[in-house]
């Protein structure tokens, strides 16, 4: 006889075997649930034997997925507690907030150790991965890891709760439109411009101007401000821009320029030893025609009233524009020979 396949009988379960199997799935949910029910939290170390650092990302919007954020957690444990090491997180484990994915894993730890002699200090550097989008601007958040500790001496177990870090993830592209004013996320900080170029910029400026105002005021000043500025000339200077332009005036400003060569010469200086004068001051050589015209005015003014000197201005302000060329020579300068004295 020739039994077909198509046609053999088909067994299908009874219903006594259903109920029987429905049975045990629900007793072994019921022990399970009674199971997780017996198991209670872990009690809170004290705060007073730890202490904890974090260093979170700089900013807590913007991510999409495929993005890592960083996030360094340094703990110091005094003791007799000690860190539970095998309850450090475990690459790979993905966060979950109400009992669903958020999208978010930990995907690189690294620890580092250091022993003293009343306490330890661990660091963790962890990574974590954006594994999540979403049409809008989602919240997210790295969840609060729970440590645990071990005290040395009662052999306790308690809970050690690194804080959580919210941030939000962005959606790769933007789908139909989109309202600004209902849609600025808290979490976005204001758009800041980095002057940080301009301030530089205005500092060099600012130093640059105070040297070149103090580099005139060295070139044109008439006070003694600055090292070189209190010379003889420089006196003279000021005390002949006071002189009337009388005869009284004209010879009491030959004689103070006189004094002013006598002084910077060291010993009295005439018109035969002008040469010895630039010799051992070169810095007046610039000048050298100039003093020998002083001379001869100084001879015209007080010896020989009918003489003939070629000026190029009055007496007193060419005695001005020799005095203001001799005070630049002991600055320093170079005298400018074209200037004109200020009245």
């Amino acid at each position: 006889m020739k039994i077909s396949l198509f046609n053999a009988p088909t067994h299908q379960p009874s219903t006594a075997l259903l109920h029987l199997m429905r049975g045990l799935m629900l007793a072994l949910s019921l022990h399970f649930s009674a199971a997780m029910a017996d198991v209670k939290p872990l009690p809170d170390v004290d705060p007073k034997f730890v202490t904890i650092t974090e260093t979170n990302p700089t900013r807590d919007a913007g991510y999409v997925v495929g993005d890592t954020l960083d996030r360094t957690v340094v703990i110091t444990i005094k003791k007799p507690y000690e860190l539970v090491k095998e309850s450090l997180p475990i690459v790979g484990y993905e966060h979950r907030w109400k009992g669903q994915l958020i999208g978010v894993e930990l995907v690189d730890i690294k620890t580092e150790e250091k022993q003293k002699s009343d306490s330890t200090t661990h660091k963790l550097d962890l990574r974590y991965q954006v594994f999540t989008t979403g049409r809008t601007v989602k919240h997210a958040s790295l969840k609060a890891e729970i440590l645990q500790v071990r005290n040395l001496q009662t052999k306790e177990v308690f809970q050690l709760r690194i804080p959580f870090f919210d941030f939000r993830v962005s959606p790769l592209s933007i789908f139909g439109q989109v309202k600004l004013n209902e849609d600025l996320s808290p979490f976005v900080p204001p758009l800041l411009l980095n002057a940080a170029p301009e301030h530089r910029n205005l500092k060099l400026l600012g130093i640059l101007l105070a040297v070149s105002l103090l580099g005139l005021l060295y070139i044109f000043g008439a006070y003694a401000w600055l090292p070189k500025m209190g010379g003889p000339f420089a006196k003279a200077y000021r005390d002949i821009r006071k002189m009337p332009e009388t005869a009284e005036g004209l010879q009491s400003a030959m004689a103070h320029i006189h004094q002013s060569l006598n002084r910077t010469a060291g010993n009295s200086l005439f018109a035969s030893n002008i040469k010895e004068f630039v010799a051992a001051k070169p810095a007046f050589a610039p000048v050298s025609s100039q003093i020998q015209q002083f001379f001869d005015l100084s001879k015209q003014v007080f010896f020989e009233p009918d003489a003939t000197v070629q000026l190029d201005d009055s007496p007193k302000n060419w005695l001005l524009k020799f005095c203001r060329q001799l005070r630049d020579c002991e600055r320093g300068l170079r005298p400018d020979n074209k200037q004109k004295a200020n009245a």
